[in-house]
């Protein structure tokens, strides 16, 4: 089996499963009018190998799922086209709720789908009803059974909320139709209120003395109880009437509008005194208001207090004593008000027994200090001797620095702000309560948490004379406070030198300005400059760097520059591998030599790259060598003997799952600096950053477990300490920073190439090969056509196999513009951008906007010539109106002038009309009076192609461009055969692979 699926039906667990190959249930006729057999379901006797189903009974489900008439989709399958939905039928097991928890508590053989992980979810939160005393007893249907139902307390009703909205559309698939409230109710409520009896029912099956028979003599209370325990849940008529009123009352209670809960809250010792657990109330529906209950049973009571809250009160506290039995002596009293404690008492509650009670859903409230550790280090680091210096200065991360430590007295603040040394004395004293195991300490008038084991381990590196002598590495993870690497947080660094410089600012040191290499075609703008100059900073160092500017910022321009200026040493320190996604190698390759000429820089790629000698001696005469990620997965023993002065990964997202085989084999490189380029260097979760960082500087943020567990704080993430972890290496500046757009242009254009796939190339050189047999026939005025007929094929084929076919197949996969544009799109929108998107094809645009909407997630508008007027206005109020990120999709023709599109700041030109006006005309509909923010306009075009060199010939040929292209493309026809052969031919870098 490959999945197994379960959804609730009725008061029972379903659970089917996607077999491997078709089973003999799932085969057979079509049928008409009704759901056909799903031809992959794994058949009932294959579902019974499952664990915890031998009891089942057999059942047909009917699904509605995703899919075409064929059969449905595959849960395993990617994300495709938005599919129709078809009814199914499914052979399944039913499982009653004894049954279906002990199922969900196993975990399956088999990767489970979303909707049997959500009931598992359901399932847990029952478990942790019971087990916190969050559960009532109750009577329901007829004849009346008894039966545990969840509580209605707070905490109880915030996770029901969040199970619900986080209900995935499979759960829901049995039940097409229904409106969410409904769907909530049947495939949330009722599984959490029978799964929380069968929890509280297996845990409530130990051995019971026994009791005898029924003989009549057992009271009502006895019989519910006999009823919830035992494997009979019935109850007889009189008992169910005398105890429908009292179970009501009691359930009304906690749900009322009135109520008041009990508060605990701890008090430091006054004067000597002892510690105090104070007893409070408070309502529930404003907690805000609260009352100490000592006034409580002074009658000193609030109008919002309900009548009864001394019972609650004591009930709370009775409960509350299973979980503190402590509380229990003030029990004793008959008004209680306070809990008296020792410091060791106070040690106690504050360490274990206040999370066991907020567990269980009481409140509980601790000093301010509770949680943030009072006592942390300063480090100071000194260069040990003579660095080894490189290329204008710098020390190496195997070069030796002397590292010596002080205690501190961090602030209250969770920031530890405020932070003063301790003297020698209380560090004496502190040892001495350490080593008593104390974690409650007075330190100069005020309270505060320390953990003694870390405490006396941290007073061991202070005391110890003459510092400590490391390597540059770990020095730099000690300062950073990376897990495992110091006893105590470091609240303080002091460092000189080049590391001090690195410490002290971060990315926003400022290194010694770069300027403009001698040689390098482009003016650094400031911020450009600052970051190629951060880089050579870092590698000098011998640190690898993680540069995540915004989309469009000029990342490729800042290495560049880095490269040349190193190009003019003499020495220059070694070649560059830079491993890029294979649709970019065109791109670097181009833009080095645009803007830096003189570099080096070859591409390693294809099945005729070199290897062995001959690859050793080109890459000792290279400055840059650019390859794909695909190439260093196959050749990374071959790639890791060649002497890497630095490796640089672009689009380094594709590091983020460490454990794959390809950022295995990129990390295997070794070199003396690595660069990772990213412009989104966290995408879903910190382990990608963590991720991306290790490429960059291996094993200086340590596992990926102990970052994980050092950055995770109850309340989600501390960001502020993977600031400070990370941010010494990660350079991000965004577009919405005003010190930014002041560097940037008002319109930055900028050319996106892209690559052909397999398949667009086999018919590219169909076409090409068809149009060099007709033109040997051909008069000069058929000539002309023929010409301008091949050149739309082309640009057709450029775009999607689908559009030069015309056969509505499926978009995804098969086209390498298509995923570039995707790319793009999907950036501009996760950046809360909106974008402009120009075909001058209207039939590709009618299936561009489905895929585009699906893929993306976001608005996307298709605007064409057969849109009417009111529309077309409609259209553009909404765009410039809406919140948001949106993708409206123009046909060229259809949209080139008229329209004020202000809200968007990215153009994308899908195909290029090859004439400058015109698209100029079409980017004017952004870039125009009105608009606030920089525009970013792209041209795609698909290397080693027509579209390649036809741009080339436009930006050659200026006169050319000026004059008969801004007629059309009728200039094309007038190419010599010599000329055409050239503009159409297809080159080998132009296929992906």
């Amino acid at each position: 089996m490959r999945v197994v699926h379960g959804v609730w039906v009725g008061d029972a667990l379903a659970v089917w499963a996607e077999a491997d190959a078709p089973s003999r249930e799932g085969r057979g006729g079509t049928g008409t009018g009704s759901p056909r057999p799903h031809p992959f379901a794994a058949g009932t006797a294959e579902l019974r190998t499952l664990p915890g189903t031998g009891a089942a009974s057999p059942l047909v489900l009917g699904l509605t799922l995703p899919g075409d008439t064929s059969g449905p989709s595959p849960s395993t399958a990617a994300d495709g086209e938005p599919a129709a939905f078809h009814p199914w039928r499914v052979p399944a097991l039913r499982l009653p709720p004894a049954g279906a928890e002990a199922f969900l508590a196993a975990a399956p053989p088999v990767p489970a789908g979303p909707s049997l992980r959500h009931l598992a979810a359901v399932r847990e939160f029952a478990e942790q009803l019971v087990t916190t005393g969050c559960v009532l007893p109750d009577l329901v249907g007829n004849p009346p059974r008894a039966r545990w139902r969840p509580a209605p307390v707070d905490w109880a009703e915030e996770h029901l909320a969040a199970l619900t909205a986080a209900l995935p559309p499979s759960a829901r698939s049995h039940m097409p139709g229904e409106s969410p409230d409904r769907a909530a109710r049947s495939c949330v409520l009722a599984p959490l209120e029978l799964l929380t009896d069968a929890v509280a029912r297996r845990l409530a099956a130990r051995p019971r003395r026994a009791t005898g028979p029924d003989d009549g003599t057992a009271t009502p209370g006895q019989r519910l109880a006999a009823a919830l325990t035992g494997t009979r849940n019935t109850v007889d008529a009189g008992t169910a009437d005398r105890l429908r009123g009292p179970l009501r009352d009691w359930r009304s209670r906690l749900r009322g509008a009135g109520r008041a809960t009990l508060l605990l809250v701890l008090r430091e010792p006054e004067r000597g005194g002892p510690w105090t657990v104070e007893f409070w109330v408070r309502s529930v529906s404003d907690p805000g208001l609260r009352l100490p209950l000592e006034q409580v049973w002074l009658g000193e009571g609030a109008a919002w207090l309900p009548a009864d809250v001394g019972a609650t009160a004591l009930a709370d506290l009775d409960r509350a004593a299973r979980h503190y039995p402590r509380l229990r002596r003030a029990l004793r009293d008959l008004a209680p008000a306070r809990l008296m404690l020792t410091t060791e008492d106070a040690q106690e509650f504050v360490s274990s027994a206040a999370p066991r009670l907020t567990a269980a859903g009481f409140a509980v409230v601790l000093p301010g200090w509770s949680g943030h550790r009072g006592i942390g280090l300063r480090v100071k680091v000194e260069e040990a001797g003579p660095a080894r210096r490189r290329g204008g200065g710098g020390v190496g991360p195997s070069d030796l620095v002397s590292v010596s430590f002080e205690a501190l007295l961090r602030g209250t603040g969770a920031d530890g702000g405020d932070a003063e040394p301790l003297t020698g004395e209380e560090l004496a004293e502190l040892a001495e309560l350490a080593r008593l195991k104390r974690s409650l300490v007075r330190v100069r008038g005020r309270w505060m948490e320390m953990d003694p084991e870390r405490v006396s381990a941290a007073l061991d590196l202070v005391t110890r004379r003459g510092g400590h002598r490391m390597r540059t590495d770990e020095a730099l993870r000690t300062a950073l406070g990376v897990a495992g690497t110091a006893p105590l947080p470091v609240g303080d660094v002091v460092a000189d030198g080049p590391l001090g410089a690195l410490l002290d600012g971060g990315a926003e040191a400022e290194p010694r300005p770069m300027g403009t290499p001698a040689g390098f075609r482009a003016s650094l703008r400031p911020y450009q400059d600052r970051g190629a100059a951060w880089l050579r900073f870092l590698g000098e160092l011998g640190l690898g760097a993680v540069l995540a500017d915004d989309m469009g910022l000029g990342k490729t321009v800042q290495l560049l520059a880095l490269l040349a200026d190193e190009r003019l040493r003499d020495p220059a320190p070694g070649p560059t591998l830079l491993v890029c996604p294979v649709s970019l190698v065109g791109n670097w390759r181009r833009e080095a030599e645009r803007f830096a000429p003189d570099l080096r820089v070859h591409v390693h790629h294809g099945p005729d790259r070199p290897s062995g000698n001959a690859l050793a001696r080109l890459v000792g005469g290279c400055d840059l060598v650019v390859t794909t990620y695909g190439v260093v997965t196959r050749d990374a023993e071959e790639l890791s003997g060649m002497p890497w002065h630095r490796i640089v990964c672009d689009e380094a997202q594709a590091l983020k799952n460490h454990g794959t085989r390809q950022a295995a084999a990129v990390r295997s490189l070794p070199a003396s600096t690595r660069v990772a380029l990213t412009g989104t260097p966290v995408e879903n979760n910190l382990g990608e950053l963590w991720s991306v960082m290790d490429f960059a500087n291996p094993g200086l943020l340590g596992s990926a477990a102990a970052f994980e567990r050092a950055v995770t704080g109850e309340d989600g993430p501390d960001t502020g300490l993977v600031r400070r972890m990370t941010g010494p290496f990660v350079l991000r500046r965004l577009k919405t920073d005003r010190s930014i757009i002041a560097d940037l242009p008002e319109k930055m254009e900028m050319r996106t190439w892209c690559t052909l796939t397999p398949e667009q190339a086999s018919l590219y050189k169909a076409v090409v090969d068809e149009m060099a047999e007709r033109m040997a026939e051909a008069t000069e005025k058929e000539r002309r056509g023929l010409v301008l007929a091949t050149m739309s094929r082309l640009k057709q084929i450029c775009n999607h196999p689908a559009q030069f076919l015309g056969d509505g197949s499926a978009l995804a996969g098969r086209s390498g513009k298509l995923d570039r544009l995707e790319s793009i799109l999907g950036e501009a929108a996760a950046e809360g951008d909106k974008a402009l998107c120009f075909t001058q094809y209207a039939r590709f645009g009618d299936r561009l906007e489905p895929y585009l909407r699906s893929r993306l997630g976001v608005p996307v508008l298709w605007l064409h010539g057969g849109t009417p007027r009111a529309e077309r206005e409609e259209m553009t109020r909404r765009f410039q109106s809406m919140e948001g990120p949106a993708v409206f999709l123009l046909s060229l023709k259809a949209a080139g002038t008229g329209l004020n599109l202000t809200a968007a700041n990215h153009v994308v030109h899908l195909d290029r009309w090859w004439n400058p006006a015109v698209e100029n005309q079409a980017t004017d509909r952004a870039f125009r009076i009105g608009q606030r923010r920089d525009v970013q306009v792209r041209k795609m075009v698909c290397v080693g192609t027509v579209e390649e060199r036809v741009d080339e010939m436009i930006e050659r040929k200026s006169a050319l461009a000026d004059s008969a292209v801004a007629t059309g493309e009728q200039w094309l026809a007038s190419l010599s055969v010599e000329d055409l052969r050239e503009v159409v031919r297809l080159s080998p870098e132009a296929v992906a692979g």
